[in-house]
């Protein structure tokens, strides 16, 4: 803890220092411009991966980058709110233009789906979220992947494939999506090389994210 009392000094005295007109700027509202759903894990740092300030991304972080399905949602009320809620208020209040979903490499979670079932009786809150995967898994499994690592990479892949789809199933989402109100994007977030490839809706495919005038 002393690192993070020592880090919380050191961003008063200069990082907020030299942002000090921003922050007050931000003081009596937010108006961030795209909504960054992603993961809980440690290694993803919304701001840093994209370069932004403060105030510019509404970040919802969940273990898995799920989106609930909108029918899930309203079913399944006692666990599955806050993630909804939070999407509903990006973009009814805040009104959103953009929508990030952003999984990563090793991912925890698509890993843990695949562990036994004695072991996810041990952790039953996280077993409950993670059936919402259960869609994810009988595709991969479907696709019968020669390899635990290849395995791996095509759960965390079409884990993003299938939050844009429950995403998607959303009225007030779609709605927007198709009047060109509003943005989607998937993003898979690759720790070991700070490479971000972008999933194309229409031709369905991740590519990376380059320069316009690089190959």
């Amino acid at each position: 803890m002393k690192e993070l009392f020592e880090g919380a000094i050191k961003f008063q005295e200069e990082d907020f220092s030299a942002h000090k007109d921003l922050y007050e700027s931000l003081k009596q509202h937010q108006d961030p411009h795209t909504l960054f759903i992603t993961c809980v894990d440690s290694r993803v740092v919304p701001n840093l991966i994209t370069n932004t300030k403060p105030g510019d991304l509404f970040v919802v972080r969940n273990m898995g980058n799920i989106v609930p399905p909108y029918k899930e949602s309203q079913t399944l009320r006692e666990g599955f709110l806050a993630t909804t809620a939070a999407i509903e208020y990006a973009l009814t209040i805040l009104e959103i233009q953009n929508i990030i979903i952003c999984g990563h490499s090793n991912c925890g979670a698509c890993e843990f789906i695949y562990e036994p079932p004695k072991k996810l009786d041990e952790t039953p809150y996280v077993k409950k979220w993670l059936k919402l995967l259960d869609p994810v898994k009988e595709k991969v499994q479907a696709l019968k992947p020669s390899s635990k690592s290849k395995r791996t990479w095509l759960t965390e892949l079409i884990n993003i494939e299938q939050q844009l789809e429950n995403l998607m199933s959303y009225p007030f989402v779609e709605d927007r999506f198709d009047r060109g109100e509003l943005r989607v994007y998937g993003w898979y977030y690759i720790i070991e090389t700070g490479e971000i490839l972008n999933y194309n809706m229409i031709k369905r495919e991740f590519k990376p994210i380059v320069q316009k005038d690089k190959k």
